[in-house]
């Protein structure tokens, strides 16, 4: 089957490359070989490369950047979304469309499902909304959204690899501690998009996926500080203290709570693991190249 995954060159899209390899002939455009935001181009990739399946992973994911380039977010996230439903539609390509937790406000206490109101805070969650609806608009019958959140893998730029990076250069560290999500490893992530686009159930539906629990960001620093310790155990680390998010003022607004009640693509793809359990396997496992290149922890 004839695959093609656009964002190839982010951690999500290098993930999907590896997985999908030994079962795809794989076609992978990074943003510099296909703008999304141009239909002539998309238009000319779909030509080119006849794909039965598409899994959209190109993205404009600056949160704090897209308050001052909106244009620039609309046009990738919401425009790019509505040329890659419209060929799939025209060709009958399965599109999967990955989308994130931004689209909500934060102001639930339980997980959202996924037909709950969206209500973004910002200037990314409501172009990320705008490319949903664009892909249910144009592709109803062949598309799939997957929301997910927190997302972190080897060689991308995330939170956990900027935490062991800072833990190694700085003596203290401040970490939000009143945000609550779900960190979700691209390992889990990409197996679960190639599974759903294997599955006609999830057609035209709106589905979550994250890793298994809940951590704020604070969690997830210490989680990681804790495995940065087993790893390099020489290494001296830097402190941490929780903070309130008054405290870390941003130019855009974060949903407070984000968890996505994940129940209805677990019914179909299985159950993940917990996200500690998944950040062990990745910082304990892993070449410690992939996720300090650098060297910054020796």
């Amino acid at each position: 089957m004839r695959l093609l995954i656009t964002g190839a060159g982010g951690q999500l899209g290098r993930t999907l490359q590896r997985q999908a390899a030994p079962h795809f002939e794989v076609t992978a455009t990074t943003r510099e070989q296909l703008d999304i935001g141009d239909a002539e181009a998309v238009q000319a990739v779909f030509r080119a490369t006849r794909p039965a399946l598409v899994i959209n992973a190109a993205a404009y994911t600056a949160v704090d950047r897209a308050e001052s380039e909106p244009e620039l977010a609309q046009r990738v996230n919401a425009d790019g979304a509505a040329h890659m439903a419209r060929e799939a539609a025209r060709t009958g390509a399965r599109l999967l469309h990955v989308s994130t937790d931004f689209v909500f406000d934060g102001q639930a206490c339980a997980p959202y499902p996924p037909d709950a109101s969206t209500r973004p805070l910002g200037v990314y969650g409501r172009s990320k909304r705008d490319g949903e609806q664009a892909v249910m608009q144009h592709a109803p019958e062949q598309a799939t959204i997957l929301r997910t959140a927190w997302v972190y893998g080897p060689g991308g730029h995330n939170f956990v690899r900027t935490m062991l990076r800072l833990l190694a250069e700085k003596p203290a560290l401040s970490v939000v501690s009143d945000q609550i999500g779900t960190p979700t490893h691209t390992e889990g992530l990409a197996a679960a998009l190639l599974a759903l686009g294997g599955i006609d159930a999830s057609r035209g539906c709106i589905l979550h996926w994250t890793d298994s629990g809940v951590a704020s960001w604070y969690d997830l620093a210490m989680a990681t500080r804790t495995l940065a310790a087993r790893r390099w155990p020489k290494r001296p680390l830097a402190e941490i203290t929780p903070i309130p998010t008054r405290d870390w003022p941003t130019p855009a607004h974060r949903p407070p709570y984000s968890v996505l009640d994940t129940a209805a693509t677990r019914e179909l793809v299985g159950t993940p693991p917990h996200w500690q359990v998944r950040l062990e396997r990745a910082l304990l496992h892993d070449a410690a190249e992939e996720w300090l290149p650098e060297a910054a922890i020796g």
